[in-house]
């Protein structure tokens, strides 16, 4: 089936009660499970309902031409949700419901998976990588974060220092180890989030780990890595050669 919902007359909409039944989204899904369907007849299904003006298929292809991903309909708000013509609260409300549920799963998926990893040492920045993404809130707002190890590189906990724009003058040893200090950590990695999306170190960025490394070698307390994380991508400076 194309993607789309119009047949016979041009501008003539057609609901799902006109279209052949063995392709209506609803059939289409039992007959053929959801591997058959498109995103726009999926979303049409928890729908179920359109507006006068609006086939419930139109609507729901709409909606999908708003945010253009998946990625994009799940970061979306209520508010966002109800610009689209023929989504009002109630609509807006089983939507946001059914993503924050998408949400959930993926945030219980990655907590358990750094449950997992946690009993493991931190070998290789790839390991440090889904600790991190965890404690980023903001992807817009820079997080630097401090990962405290114990003697067997395991991690101790995550402690997020500070959110913002940050360079070398903002970010402080005093703060970045003193967490480490107090829990009796052998060595710590640090980590902070691009915005850009740009996952290469900034001349900043490399000021910041000559500093800390330099206070860690003075406490005793070896800086091991520090990692630059986006939504996508990470660089390792150590990986660089550059701590």
């Amino acid at each position: 089936m194309k993607d789309n919902v119009y047949s016979g007359e041009e501008n003539k909409k057609f609901s799902v009660k006109d279209m052949p039944k063995e392709e209506r989204p609803r059939e289409k899904l039992l007959r053929f499970g959801t591997g058959k369907m498109e995103n726009f007849e999926l979303l049409a299904i928890l729908l179920r309902t359109g507006t006068k003006e609006e086939p419930v298929l139109d609507l729901s292809r709409n909606l999908m031409m708003k945010f253009c991903t998946i990625e994009n309909f799940f970061e979306s708000s209520m508010q966002d949700l109800m610009t689209v013509k023929g989504i009002g609260l109630a609509k807006a409300s089983e939507l946001i419901s059914c993503i924050t549920l998408g949400r959930r799963y993926k945030d219980e998926l990655l907590k358990n998976e750094n449950l997992r990893l946690s009993r493991e040492a931190i070998t290789e920045p790839s390991l440090a990588v889904n600790f991190i993404r965890a404690e980023i809130s903001d992807y817009s707002k820079e997080h630097f974060l401090v990962l405290n190890l114990d003697v067997r590189n395991r991690i101790i906990d995550i402690d997020v220092i500070s959110k913002g724009t940050l360079t070398s003058s903002l970010v402080h040893p005093r703060e970045t180890f003193e967490s480490a200090i107090r829990k009796h950590a052998a060595s710590i990695m640090v980590a902070h989030n691009h915005p850009s999306g740009d996952a290469n170190p900034s001349e900043d960025d490399i000021k910041i780990s000559k500093r800390l490394s330099e206070s860690g070698r003075i406490l005793g307390i070896e800086l091991i890595d520090h990692i630059i994380i986006t939504k996508y991508s990470y660089c390792s400076l150590k990986n660089k050669g550059l701590i």
